[in-house]
């Protein structure tokens, strides 16, 4: 069934809104429910290569600083099933932003994140 793309960017805010509530409780077991099995995530110093791998490192690395904000998020919808979340994210008394870039794709159980990318960008000399 081909969907409006105004449906497609509602559902995905929706989930992202989710994943993003879910990663700042540290709920790893519902942080990992919106990864498909075969997910490649880029971290800031760490990579894993599907669920398996992101499930130790999420368990091993520990939830994040207190007080995550989120800036210039933006959802843009490619067809009925792609759609790409990119944002900037910043935490207090941090002056750096890192970026935040996830693909997300409708599978037959719904909405999952296939590839997902953390970075910071490398400080400036002064």
């Amino acid at each position: 069934m081909e969907r409006d793309l105004p449906d497609v960017i509602a559902e995905v805010t929706a989930a992202f809104e989710a994943y993003e509530r879910a990663l700042v409780a540290d709920d790893v077991e519902k942080i990992l429910s919106f990864f498909a099995p075969a997910a490649v995530r880029f971290g800031i110093a760490d990579q894993q290569v599907g669920i398996e791998e992101q499930a130790r490192w999420r368990r091993a690395q520990g939830g994040l600083p207190p007080g995550r904000r989120l800036k210039d998020t933006i959802i843009a919808g490619y067809g009925a099933s792609v759609a790409v979340v990119t944002t900037l994210f910043g935490y207090p008394g941090r002056d750096v932003l890192g970026r935040q870039s996830q693909t997300w794709v409708r599978l037959p159980e719904g909405w999952r994140i296939v590839t997902a990318h953390v970075s910071e960008p490398a400080r400036q000399p002064t």
